[in-house]
């Protein structure tokens, strides 16, 4: 599984669109995913302080065209979705705080 956080108004219009498009789908042609380790690092540098977040839980075997990818500020690698996100690939969609809790548990 891996994961993508979104605000909880932009998952209700997803939903009635039946797929989820992130801004970088436009701007850098893929959509930004992390692993359950680096959720509290992602949040961190990018989203502090931001309100009305949720987690997407996502089913990658679900998803053509996603590619593992060195991030040159993280030297992390991380996955990312050259193409939208079909709703029925997300499993569960988790409060942040809940999703943070369970990636520290």
């Amino acid at each position: 599984m891996i994961l993508h956080i979104c605000t909880a108004s932009g998952w209700a219009e997803a939903r009635t669109a039946g797929t989820y498009t992130a801004e970088s789908l436009a701007s850098e042609g893929f959509i930004h995913f992390s692993r359950w380790s680096q959720l509290a690092g992602t949040v961190s540098r990018y989203y502090a302080g931001a309100p009305d977040l949720v987690v997407l839980v996502v089913d990658e075997t679900a998803l053509d065209d996603l590619r593992i990818e060195l991030s040159p500020s993280t030297g992390e690698t991380f996955p990312h979705l050259y193409g939208e996100l079909p709703i029925a690939a997300v499993t569960e969609v988790l409060p942040l705080e809940q999703a943070l809790e369970r990636a520290a548990g």
